[in-house]
């Protein structure tokens, strides 16, 4: 089984449909995957509300359903049961490349599992301290 942990902007471009690959693998995972967010990833998702509807052109009620139905595909994991090692080490890893993605990082450590981002700044940053599970599409 192989555990795959999505950061938010794998979700926004799910949401404003930029990559149908990805809305396959979400709405249609293969058996060997289960999918993981933060719960954090929620409070991003909400924050950004109003730029998902201009850009969806969809109404609230429309981009609610579709998140909604986003979110029945991924375990949402709760960061508040992360070990203090995978937290420390997520920290040591995005210190001076995007400490707002040190939640998805540390849950890819705890779960031995791989990061989908389409961060490529982080990506390059986190191979050059040794990190390189990365889930590609």
């Amino acid at each position: 089984m192989k555990n795959i942990i999505i950061d938010t902007n794998i979700l926004f471009s799910t949401l404003l449909a930029k990559n149908k690959k990805f809305s396959d693998i979400i709405f249609s995972p293969p058996n060997n995957i289960t999918l993981y967010s933060s719960k954090f990833a929620i409070v991003e998702l909400f924050k950004h509300k109003e730029k998902l509807q201009k850009f969806t052109e969809l109404d609230e009620n429309d981009l609610l359903d579709l998140l909604h139905n986003l979110l029945k595909h991924i375990t949402l994991f709760d960061e508040n049961t992360l070990t203090n090692e995978s937290i420390n080490k997520a920290i040591r890893l995005c210190k001076d490349i995007d400490e707002k993605d040190i939640i998805f990082l540390a849950i890819a450590i705890e779960l031995d599992g791989f990061l989908w981002t389409g961060d490529k700044q982080l990506i390059k940053g986190l191979k050059t301290k040794g990190f390189n599970s990365f889930f590609k599409v």
